[in-house]
C-alpha cells in the first residue's frame, strides 16, 4: 500500500497520577523505525496513551495510511467503538483533528504479550517515565525568560477553550470560636456570609494580587463554607469557570485564601490561634496541558 506506515505507542505513569513517559514507534513504508518519546512530571497512564499515539500521528505526512497498534482499550475503544470522553477532552479533540488528515486503522494488542514493536514502546515509554521520576526532564518554569527574569506567559497562540478549577482548604480553631460562628453570635457579625463574598471578590481581583496572572473572564465562581464538628474546622470549597486562553486555578485558590483569611478578621477577637490549613488545588478540566486530579 503506498504510503501506509505502522505506528506503536504505549504510556506509562508512576502512581497515576504521577510522573510518566510516552513512546512512539514509527516504520515507514520501507521499513524503516523511528522512536518518538517523552515525558510530564504529573500525570496519568491515559493521558501518556494518548499523548503518544498524538505525536505519532502528528509525525506523518497528511493523506498518509497507517495502522496504529496499541495495548490501550482506552485509546482503541473510544475512537473505534465511541466509549464515553468523560476527561481528557483536549487530547481527543487532537486525535479527532489527526483522524480528518490521515486514513488510520485503529488496531488493539495485549500488553506484556511479547508483540516486539509494543514490547520497545513499552520500554522507552518506561524509560521515560523511570527518568522523570528520577528528575531527568527538560521541563522548564513558564514564567521566566531565557535570562531567567519574571515574565509573563504569551498565550496568544493558545485556543480559547471551556476550563474549571476546583481548589479547597480549611481553617481550624476552638470549637468553642467555632459555635460563636455557626450561631451567628461573632461581634463583627455573619463570618460565613461575608467570607463567601470576599472569596468571589477576592477571585476576580486576582490578576491584581499575583503580578504575572492573566486577567481572564470568569463565568462563574462558587465558594462553599462546611462547619466541621470533628475537626473543629471550617471547610472551604472555591469552584472557577471560563472560557479563555488560560486557566482559572489561580482564582480558585484566591477564593479560598481570601474566604480562610476572612474568617480569621472576623474571629480573631475570640480566637487568634486559629490555623489556615492545606490550601490545595483539587482539580482542573480543559487547556493543552489536560485535566488534573489531586484527589
Amino acid at each position: 500500500m503506498s504510503n501506509h506506515y505502522r505506528l506503536f505507542t504505549d504510556g506509562a505513569c508512576k502512581g497515576n497520577p504521577g510522573p510518566g513517559g510516552w513512546a512512539a514507534v514509527v516504520v515507514d513504508p520501507s521499513g524503516n523505525k523511528t522512536i518518538l518519546s517523552g515525558n510530564e512530571s504529573h500525570t496519568t497512564n491515559n493521558r501518556m496513551e494518548l499523548i503518544a499515539a498524538i505525536k505519532g500521528l502528528e509525525s506523518l505526512p497528511t493523506q498518509s495510511s497507517v495502522v496504529l497498534t496499541s495495548d490501550s482499550s482506552y485509546l482503541v475503544n473510544t475512537m473505534t467503538v465511541g466509549w464515553k470522553r468523560k476527561i481528557n477532552n483536549d487530547l481527543w479533540t487532537s486525535l479527532d483533528h489527526l483522524v480528518l488528515r490521515l486514513n488510520i486503522q485503529w488496531e488493539w494488542v495485549k500488553g506484556h504479550s511479547g508483540h516486539p514493536e509494543n514490547e520497545e514502546a513499552n520500554d522507552v515509554a518506561q524509560a521515560e517515565s523511570n527518568d522523570i521520576n528520577a528528575g531527568v526532564t527538560t521541563s522548564k518554569l513558564t514564567h521566566t525568560d531565557e535570562a531567567g527574569k519574571a515574565s509573563m506567559v504569551d498565550v496568544g497562540t493558545k485556543e480559547i477553550t471551556a476550563r474549571e478549577a476546583i481548589a479547597k482548604g480549611s481553617i481550624l480553631m476552638e470549637p468553642t470560636t467555632l459555635a460563636l460562628i455557626e450561631s451567628n453570635e461573632l461581634k463583627k457579625g455573619d463570618a460565613l456570609g461575608v467570607a463567601r463574598i470576599a472569596g468571589i471578590m477576592g477571585a476576580k481581583l486576582t490578576p491584581q494580587l499575583i503580578p504575572l496572572c492573566h486577567p481572564i473572564p470568569i463565568e462563574q465562581i462558587i465558594v462553599e463554607l462546611a462547619v466541621t464538628h470533628a475537626t473543629s474546622s471550617i471547610e472551604i470549597t472555591g469552584t472557577g469557570r471560563t472560557n479563555a486562553k488560560t486557566g482559572i486555578e489561580m482564582e480558585v485558590l484566591v477564593a479560598v485564601s481570601i474566604a480562610a483569611l476572612t474568617i480569621y478578621d472576623m474571629a480573631k477577637a475570640v480566637d487568634r490561634t486559629m490555623r489556615i490549613n492545606a490550601i490545595r488545588l483539587i482539580s482542573k478540566t480543559g487547556g493543552q496541558h489536560g485535566d488534573f486530579y489531586s484527589e
